[in-house]
C-alpha cells in the first residue's frame, strides 16, 4: 500500500487531512473535469489500482535506491507537489494544531517506511493483507459489538492461512514489518481525522507529508547516498509518488463528492486483491491457493466490519426524533 487512504475497516475519517475524507473539499488544483466521467466507483477503483501499481513500481525501484531511499523519494516528491498545490498557511495555528500535524506526519512516515520494508521481503499481496489488519482491528475495537468478533475471527483465519500455520512460507521479519505498518495505518486514521478538524482544505495533509519527508530524508541519504539524485532513480521515484500519493488522493476526493463514505470504505477493502494483481502482473509474484484464500477471508472480514458499522449508523439515525416529534 501503503498510502494514506480510507481504511477498509472503519468509516472514512472526516478530514481534509486525508483528501478522501471529505466529499465536499475541492480536489487540489482543479475541478473534476474528465476524471468525473469515470463515475465515483470507477474513480475509487482507479485510485486503488494506482496505489498498488505504484507500490509494485516501488518494489522494482528498491534494488536501485533501497527501501528507505524509495520511501524518501516518495515522501519528498509528494510533499513538494502538495505544498505547491495547496500552499498551506503557516501562521494562525496553535501549538496543539502543530502537535497534531507532527504526529500525523510521524504516523505517515512510519506507515510508509514499515510497509516498504515489508514488501522488500514478502510479496505485495500478503503484505497489504497483513497491513489491512491494523484498520480492521481499529474498526472492531471502536464498534464494541459482538458481531465484530466474527469478522475478527475471519481475519485471524486469513492470517493463519497466509502464514501457512506459522509463517513458514513468509519471511517473519517481512510479516512483522507489514503488521507494524498496519498499526501505523490505524494511528494515521486517528490523526488524519484530528488534523482535518484543525486545518482547512488539504493543508494538514501537505504539512504532515512535509514532516514525514524531513524525518525520512536523513535515513534515505544514509542508505542510498548519491543514488537518490541519479536521474533515472529520481524519475522512477517521482512516478511512485504520483501513482501512490498524488493521483489516488485526487481521485478519491472526486469520488467522495458523489459516493457515500461507507461505500467507499467497502471498495477500499479490495486493496489486498488489487495488490495481489499488481504483484502478479508487474513483479511475477504468484500466490498459492492458500494465500489467495487468506486474502479473500481478510477482504470478507473487512467488508463485514464496514457493513456492520453502516447498519448501526442507519439504526441510530432511525432512532432519532423526527422534525415534529418534540412538538416544534
Amino acid at each position: 500500500m501503503s498510502t494514506p487512504s480510507a481504511t477498509p475497516g472503519t468509516p472514512t475519517p472526516a478530514a481534509p487531512a486525508a483528501p478522501h475524507a471529505t466529499g465536499g473539499t475541492p480536489a487540489p488544483g482543479g475541478t473534476p473535469g474528465r476524471w468525473g466521467s469515470l463515475g465515483p466507483v470507477g474513480l475509487v477503483l482507479a485510485g486503488g489500482v494506482s496505489v498498488q501499481f505504484g507500490a509494485a513500481l516501488a518494489v522494482s525501484l528498491m534494488p536501485r535506491a533501497g527501501a528507505l531511499g524509495v520511501v524518501t523519494l516518495r515522501l519528498v516528491v509528494a510533499a513538494v507537489v502538495l505544498l505547491l498545490v495547496c500552499r498551506p498557511r503557516l501562521r494562525g495555528h496553535s501549538r496543539a494544531d502543530w502537535g497534531t500535524v507532527v504526529v500525523f506526519g510521524i504516523a505517515m512516515a512510519g506507515m510508509n517506511g514499515l510497509f516498504y520494508q515489508a514488501v522488500d521481503r514478502i510479496p505485495l499481496g500478503p503484505a497489504v493483507t497483513l497491513e489491512v489488519l491494523g484498520p480492521l482491528a481499529l474498526s472492531v475495537l471502536a464498534s464494541r459489538r459482538a458481531v465484530n468478533l466474527i469478522w475478527a475471527a475471519l481475519a485471524l483465519a486469513g492470517v493463519f492461512l497466509l502464514g501457512g500455520g506459522g509463517f513458514d512460507g513468509l519471511d517473519p521479519a517481512g510479516a512483522a514489518f507489514a503488521l507494524g505498518a498496519g498499526a501505523m495505518w490505524a494511528a494515521y486514521i486517528v490523526f488524519s481525522a484530528r488534523t482535518g478538524r484543525r486545518f482547512p482544505q488539504a493543508d494538514g495533509l501537505a504539512l504532515a507529508m512535509a514532516v514525514g519527508a524531513v524525518l525520512f530524508l536523513p535515513l534515505g541519504i544514509a542508505e542510498s547516498g548519491a543514488r537518490l539524485v541519479d536521474p533515472v532513480t529520481l524519475a522512477l521515484g517521482a512516478g511512485v509518488a504520483l501513482l501512490s500519493s498524488v493521483l489516488p488522493y485526487t481521485l478519491e476526493l472526486l469520488a467522495l463528492r458523489r459516493l457515500p463514505a461507507p461505500t467507499f470504505a467497502i471498495l477500499m477493502s479490495l486493496e489486498p486483491a488489487l495488490a495481489a494483481a499488481a504483484g502478479f502482473l508487474i513483479l511475477d509474484q504468484a500466490l498459492s491457493a492458500g494465500q489467495s484464500a487468506a486474502i479473500a477471508l481478510v477482504i470478507a472480514a473487512s467488508m463485514g466490519a464496514v457493513r456492520t458499522q453502516v447498519g448501526r449508523g442507519k439504526r441510530a439515525e432511525r432512532a432519532l426524533p423526527g422534525p415534529g416529534a418534540d412538538g416544534q
